[in-house]
């Protein structure tokens, strides 16, 4: 199938396969799919500045359909959300700034390629390590209902942090934060969105988690809730600046809706650790796929 706007052609039935296994990932993990989806399609041909915008109007409307579903089952802190979509927006616009200057460079491929690899190299090491000790913690301790975390003391030296305006999250459990350090979190994510073509949701769902110390299903809802704001602002940014492919990316919701509302309801069986553990396979498989792409190219 030819697709005039990126001026290439691709089996729409791979984007579709891509669109479904990106939309149940996606939906389970809390994420926008982008550390997978993107290093597929630059893999299969598609310029780096079409990947980028492309994923981001996929992503959108993927994480509507997973996010509906995430709130049905009550994981969605919608203040928590609403609070980061404000730093969010404007990481994003400076990420596709930074994208734009990069085409002018003719250094996009690489420079986006070599830092996804050492972004989501980290965070699939990190995932695993804590996850693991999470698991061995339920094994050994009696926490009481309390979702085991292999790794809490940041967030605990977070809700320390004492700049006003100060503001609580009751959903999430967290009575007392610095509404700073909610934006700071959301601007980080907005610039990884806008520059990566991510919905930021592969850091996003950790730094929730581990940072401020917000549950991991409620994380993994409100992640996706997020993603709808900050890939949706990207969609139109670099549609603005004739990075997107709409065709393309409606190709790829076709199989994303169904992959998201399968994904969504599966959470209700696996507990946080278990959920963490399986995420952090995710990104090293991204990482994978940019690094032969590089060595290929």
């Amino acid at each position: 199938m030819y697709f005039p706007i990126a001026d290439i052609t691709i089996n729409p039935l791979l984007l579709i396969g891509v669109g479904f296994v990106v939309g149940l990932l996606g939906g389970f993990f809390g994420v926008g799919g982008g550390f997978l989806a993107g290093p597929i399609m630059f893999g299969v041909g598609v310029p780096m500045n079409f990947v980028v915008g492309t994923d981001l109007a996929h992503m959108t409307g993927k994480s509507i359909v997973a996010a509906r579903r995430h709130r049905a089952l009550g994981h969605v802190d919608f203040k928590l959300g609403f609070t980061m979509v404000v730093g969010t927006v404007a990481g994003v616009e400076i990420g596709a700034r930074i994208i734009e200057w990069l085409k002018k460079t003719g250094d996009i491929d690489s420079v986006v390629g070599i830092t996804y690899i050492v972004i989501l190299t980290f965070i699939g090491v990190f995932t695993a390590w804590e996850s693991l000790r999470a698991i061995q913690m339920t094994r050994t301790d009696k926490l009481e209902g309390q979702e085991a975390l292999g790794f809490s003391g940041v967030s605990k030296k977070i809700y320390n942090i004492n700049i006003s305006p100060m503001v609580s999250f009751p959903v999430s459990g967290i009575s007392s934060i610095s509404l700073w350090v909610v934006l700071g979190a959301g601007f980080l994510t907005g610039i990884l969105a806008g520059t990566l073509g991510v919905g930021g949701g592969f850091i996003r769902m950790p730094m929730l988690v581990y940072l401020i110390g917000v549950p991991t299903h409620v994380a993994v809802g409100t992640d996706l809730f997020e993603i709808i704001f900050s890939a949706g602002y990207g969609t139109i940014t670099h549609a603005l600046k004739g990075n997107v492919d709409i065709l393309m990316a409606l190709v790829m919701q076709t199989g994303a809706a169904l992959g998201a509302q399968i994904g969504a309801t599966a959470t209700r069986f696996f507990a946080g650790p278990k959920i963490r553990l399986f995420f952090s396979i995710l990104p090293l498989i991204g990482a994978g796929l940019v690094l032969v792409r590089l060595l290929g190219g």
